[in-house]
């Protein structure tokens, strides 16, 4: 982030005894609530360490914050071709290419799913999540391709938020990892938050939130292997961080991977960052009650490696 939006003010005899995300949305202009998600996520720090929003403040603290960007205040619609899987009244179901941006955000204004949505749907989207992510109920990285699921009124975003929060969505994925994990399947159990210290990754942190994913080895290779996760949670990043914290990191990812294997630099063009794929997507629809499962093929990038990383000897 740009230094415009680093808070840091030195905390007087008036702010001692505040606890800190209150102060922090006095001296941010921000609400309560987006300064003590700044401090759940890590993104403020006292005299030098990450604190949480119950820290209560001393004169003489030197506290420092990381704003975000402003957003937006609306998506617009544009003519961006969509590769539509499934649509209804209710539902839409797309397959998402790898490097498109879910919903605008700062840096990220046009081109997006959204904005394609927005065009292809006539602005017949819930709104739930506001302007500037209508019909959005999760979401999967710019650079991970693959399946998801928006919905085009309230009554559908809401039956969808509640399958996803009970874990009941089916969330397949398949995806290139450094190296071959030990077992052919196994199970990652680990609470994932904000990275303590880099704030713009995520981590497998004791006070993190609940995160579970499961994996299943189709595929070996010399020094890397081919998998099946299905998620229970949907955590941001999580694949990424529970293959991470494995020791082998998702092919291509340089925010948790070193992505400095010859293998990697040699096809960096076709790599170009992480090899995650959502496969496949099931859910009750949330008004018809019916049981939908979607799946897709894979990236021509993704099939095109497996057949490189056959040949390797």
């Amino acid at each position: 982030m740009d230094d415009k939006n680093i808070l840091c003010f030195t905390a007087d005899e008036n702010d001692a005894g505040t606890r800190l995300d209150v102060l922090l949305a006095l001296h941010g202009d921000i609400t309560r609530s987006a300064a003590a998600k700044l401090c759940d996520e890590y993104y403020v720090s006292v005299n030098g360490e990450a604190q949480v929003k119950k820290y209560t403040v001393k004169a003489g603290d030197i506290v420092e914050a990381l704003l975000p960007e402003p957003e937006p205040t609306e998506a617009l619609p544009e003519d961006i071709p969509l590769n539509v899987v499934y649509e209804d009244n209710d539902v839409i179901v797309v397959n998402k290419p790898k490097g498109m941006v879910v919903h605008p955000a700062a840096g990220n204004l046009n081109g997006t799913l959204v904005n394609a949505l927005l065009y292809h749907c006539k602005g017949s989207l819930s709104g739930i999540n506001g302007v500037i992510r209508p019909g959005i109920v999760h979401r999967i990285d710019k650079n991970t391709s693959g399946l998801l699921v928006c919905a085009k009124n309230d009554k559908a975003h809401i039956g969808l938020a509640e399958q996803i929060k009970e874990h009941s969505v089916d969330r397949t994925y398949e995806a290139l990892l450094v190296g071959n994990l030990r077992d052919d399947r196994g199970t990652v159990d680990a609470p994932i938050g904000r990275h303590p210290l880099d704030r713009k990754r995520m981590a497998v942190i004791s006070n993190g939130r609940e995160a579970v994913t499961h994996y299943e080895v189709l595929e070996r290779f010399k020094g890397f292997c081919h998998v099946r996760l299905n998620l229970e949670t949907g955590r941001t990043h999580q694949i990424r961080v529970h293959m991470k914290s494995l020791g082998h990191p998702v092919m291509g990812d340089s925010l948790y991977g070193a992505n400095n294997t010859p293998f990697e630099k040699k096809h960096e063009v076709l790599i170009c960052e992480q090899c995650l794929h959502a496969k496949t997507l099931g859910f009750i629809h949330p008004i018809t009650g019916e049981k939908l499962i979607f799946d897709s093929l894979l990236p021509e990038y993704f099939t095109k490696l497996i057949e490189l990383l056959r040949g390797l000897q």
